[in-house]
């Protein structure tokens, strides 16, 4: 959640405030839109999308919609997701076409906004959808900025058309022409041509720009703007919309902004899509954007349809029919294990795929200090093994498990306790796998649906307390329902509400996870 830390935790907090509202008054609504007002001056947005936002929420908070709301406060919230959506764009825009190949993507922005990174991740991205990008080199004029693509080109696996060597040598409209007709000639499909970037918004280079731009007549053309930037991003992408004019919107740099202004600015000050949002540094940090999922991150409420796109993109389905069979006949081994741990790492980042989870904006120390290289440990120690040891841990003794702790660089008893945790994975995913419900360690017995334990049969007793004729008894037992009476939720994800958001991890669920990939 760094990608809009600050203004998600205001925003949090303000709705907060309103879980004891049993009705909203004019009041309670104007101080509301105030702190929504803060909140997103804060966090740079622009003032004119400020003062429509703001309006078009304080309208309908009080309206009748919310009048009839059973729970006003959570109406409130909807209502602001929803005003948000609509500031970010409202439906997701995909990439435009052209009827006869290839199609010409033209890249445009400030030096330093990560136009050849994107570039880089742009090719890669269609590759995989089945395309032949071809990268080309017109921005002669940056220091090494011709072999920098061609660098980001190998590393993912693009063709590149660079004749002229740059550093102030070469014309660019001449090169994006020539690149054009040497993508038809070769049958790409797709051109993605990068172009110059100035430290600040000048004459010069918006005519290279608008010079290129008509020599190609391209079927896009993206403006790359680091979301850092704040306020100047909305002067920027006017300052480009009326010399060269772009069709869409990329926010770079996304994951490393804690305010995100320029997001919730430029869709609605340009009145242009935003398309793709680059979310890190490798070359597959790049997600297409989704104006409903942003707004669900920013208000706390999770992303679980880009997480479960991210795990389809990366399991394999017939791997995983087959890994679930394997767990149901106890066949599950530890060169399994390594498969899974491998297909997880596919999916990136383990510590961003859990931001995605409901309510971890609640949770940011314990998501700050989830370490991700114990997976990394883990996976040295399984591969210090031999196949018969991963298959059959059983026969790991004393003298194998330490030559497996001197290959893999860890001691015994992380070799130990790795072996005990995995044996406890593996019943846990046995029990549920045959429809079982598992006891899971850390978070306390949990009984079948619709059983009646001993334990919860004293709880429901003890709601009235003791029985005991004999006083001294009856004190004692009470004091005992009480020390064993569960805690009273915490709210949820804007406090309007008992219990942890649906589908939150609590401490103890995060506990497991890092006990499960980890060693230390």
């Amino acid at each position: 959640m760094a990608t809009f830390g600050t203004l998600s935790d205001r925003l949090t907090e303000t709705f907060r405030n309103l879980r004891t509202k049993g009705k909203l008054t004019p009041a309670d609504v104007d101080g509301t839109v105030r702190e929504i007002r803060r909140a997103l001056l804060d966090a740079d947005v622009a003032l004119p999308v400020v003062k429509e936002f703001t309006a078009k929420v304080r309208e309908r908070a009080l309206g009748d919609e919310v009048n009839r709301a059973l729970n006003p406060a959570q109406q409130v919230v909807q209502i602001v997701n929803e005003e948000l959506i609509a500031i970010l764009g409202g439906e997701q825009r995909r990439l435009q076409f052209a009827k006869n190949p290839p199609t010409v993507i033209m890249l445009a922005g400030l030096q330093g906004s990560g136009k050849t990174t994107f570039a880089g991740k742009l090719a890669k991205q269609l590759e995989k959808d089945g395309h032949t990008p071809l990268l080309v080199a017109a921005d002669l004029q940056r220091p090494n900025a011709v072999n920098q693509l061609q660098v980001v080109a190998q590393q993912a696996g693009a063709a590149i058309y660079a004749p002229e060597p740059g550093n102030g040598v070469g014309d660019p409209v001449a090169v994006s022409k020539a690149g054009v007709e040497q993508a038809r000639r070769q049958q790409h499909d797709i051109v993605i041509i990068d172009t110059a970037g100035r430290l600040g918004v000048d004459a010069e280079m918006m005519k290279q720009a608008a010079d290129i731009r008509r020599a190609v007549d391209p079927d896009e053309v993206l403006f790359v703007i680091d979301a850092m930037i704040g306020q100047d991003a909305v002067n920027t992408a006017k300052a480009f919309q009326e010399g060269v004019d772009f069709t869409g919107v990329v926010l770079s740099k996304l994951d490393g902004d804690a305010r995100g202004g320029a997001a919730l600015s430029v869709a609605s000050v340009t009145g242009r899509p935003i398309i793709y949002a680059s979310m890190g540094e490798g070359l597959d940090d790049l997600e297409p954007f989704y104006p409903d999922r942003m707004a669900s991150r920013i208000l706390d409420l999770g992303d679980i349809l880009t997480l479960i796109e991210q795990a389809q993109a990366a399991f394999d389905e017939e791997e995983a029919r087959k890994v679930a069979e394997k767990i149901a006949n106890d066949q599950f081994t530890l060169e399994d294990f390594l498969d899974q741990l491998q297909q997880m790492k596919k999916m990136g980042s383990m510590k961003k795929m859990l931001g995605m989870l409901p309510g971890m904006g609640q949770m940011k120390q314990q998501l700050d200090n989830f370490d991700e290289s114990e997976m990394d440990r883990t996976e040295a120690i399984i591969r210090s093994m031999t196949p018969g040891e991963r298959r059959n841990p059983k026969i790991l003794n004393g003298s194998r498990r330490l030559r497996i702790a001197r290959g893999s660089g860890m001691t015994v008893t992380d070799i130990n306790q790795l072996i005990q945790r995995f044996d406890q994975a593996s019943k846990m995913m046995k029990t549920v796998a045959r429809g079982g419900v598992p006891n899971i360690p850390g978070m306390g017995p949990m009984g079948k649906p619709g059983s009646s334990t001993k334990r919860g049969k004293q709880q429901q007793k003890g709601r009235s307390g003791s029985r005991s004729g004999n006083p001294a008894k009856r004190a004692q037992e009470n004091a005992g329902i009480a020390a064993a009476a569960p805690a009273a939720p915490t709210g949820s994800g804007f406090g309007l509400g008992g219990g942890a958001p649906k589908g939150a991890p609590t401490e103890a669920d995060m506990a497991e996870i890092q006990k499960l990939f980890g060693n230390r």
